[in-house]
């Protein structure tokens, strides 16, 4: 009472973070969550630059690979990495196991750079699957970024893009770590019935 009571918030300002995620539902890999967020820094008003791409990531508490939009090159690195294609691998390189991959409809999904890996990819036994426009519902992945979103990442306000960062990514691995003890008490609770 007689006392004025304060929210700190911080606006956003065209500062923003954005996920790419992958959640295998089947195979020996069950349960398993892997993810890579990116931060997207203001757009400068300037007409010159007057700092360089690594100053500005530095002003925001960011090393430069952490900065960008999920592009087609950052969504191939990505597939390549889930689908544990080494470093340093043969020409020839192929999954022992097929991988099938679901993708909404998002530009970046459908590009031509895209379009371009998917021979490469499908022999490696990469298949891609595309699900209907507007049918978020059938993707399987949704059901793990809403509650991420909307109530895992109380903290949404925060003066460092930097730390944004840090925050999604600290609440996904707290996600995925999660989805993957359930899975595994799912698979001891099936194999103590059968």
């Amino acid at each position: 009472m007689g006392e004025r009571l304060t929210v700190p918030y911080e606006a956003p300002q065209g500062r923003r973070v954005n996920a790419i995620g992958a959640y295998f539902s089947h195979g020996p890999e069950a349960g398993r969550l892997e993810f890579a967020a990116y931060a997207t820094l203001p757009e400068s008003r300037a007409k010159k630059a007057r700092r360089s791409p690594e100053e500005q990531a530095a002003a925001h508490g960011l090393r430069p690979e952490q900065v960008g939009p999920i592009d087609s090159e950052r969504l191939l690195q990505f597939i390549w990495k889930i689908a544990g294609r080494p470093g340093v691998y043969p020409e020839d390189w192929v999954r022992e196991r097929p991988l099938v991959i679901w993708l909404d409809n998002y530009s970046v999904h459908k590009s031509e750079r895209v379009k371009e890996e998917l021979p490469v990819l499908e022999r490696a036994g990469i298949t891609f699957c595309y699900l209907p426009s507007y049918s978020p519902e059938l993707s399987k992945i949704e059901p793990i970024w809403h509650p991420v979103k909307h109530h895992d990442l109380v903290r949404r306000s925060y003066a460092v893009l930097g730390n944004l960062l840090s925050a999604v990514e600290e609440t996904l691995s707290e996600k995925a770590a999660r989805l993957l003890a359930a899975h595994r008490k799912t698979d001891q609770l099936l194999a103590r019935a059968a």
